[in-house]
Order: C-alpha cells, then structure tokens, then sequence
C-alpha cells in the first residue's frame, strides 16, 4: 500500500506564494505518476496537475497555467507544487494523489491540506 502525506498548506495573501509537498511511502517505487487535486466550499473537486514519476512529464490546468509548478524528487519520494501569484479562487483543500504502474485512475489518497487566500 502506499501512503500520500501533504504538507505546506496555510494562510497567504493575494499574489503571494506557497509551497506544498507530498510525500510517499510504502510501495512508492511502482508508482507512475503523481497529481494534485483540489475543492474549494461549495464546488466539485478540480484537476490542478500531475507529474509521471519517471519520465518528469508535467500536465496543467488552464486555470492554473503559468503561475503553479509541479516538481518531483525520487530520492525523496517527494512530489512539490510551487503556487505564485496566488488568487481568492485557489482558496480550497489541496489533495495529493497517486497512480500505480499499470493503472489508468488514482488509486491513492492524502488527507489534504488546507490553503487560504486572503483578499
């Protein structure tokens, strides 16, 4: 089984930055590829990015395009997402998740963590 912590969220201000990480564990090194999702109140869950574990292909929403940056670091079994330019609307809790080699659909789950933009 693998297990998805994330961490970074908080408080920010409009057009500040935040930081938040996901790290694996367990069977990690199977996995092909690692997203981010997120829910603001009262909204459906939103696609924000993903990134494959080997090759470092990276995929954006529109709406996020140009000021998020996902990253990855294997030797720590780490996947990152670098917020500028943040926005009232990217107010949401933010969820790593998780596909296996071999899977189509993601299979594993964080807890979230909560962002907040101020403004």
């Amino acid at each position: 089984q693998v297990q998805l912590v994330e961490s970074g969220g908080g408080l920010e201000q409009v057009g500040g930055s935040l930081r938040l990480s996901c790290a694996a564990s367990g069977r990690a090194f199977s996995l092909h590829a690692v997203g981010w999702f997120r829910q603001a109140p009262g909204k459906e869950r939103e696609f924000v990015a993903r990134i494959t574990w080997s090759g470092g292909s990276t995929l954006y929403a529109d709406s996020v395009k140009g000021r998020f940056t996902i990253s990855r670091d294997n030797a720590k079994n780490t996947v990152y997402l670098q917020m500028n330019s943040l926005k009232p609307e990217d107010t949401a809790v933010y969820y790593c998740a998780a596909k296996d080699r071999g899977s189509v659909s993601y299979g594993y789950w964080g807890q979230g963590t909560q962002v907040t933009v101020s403004s």
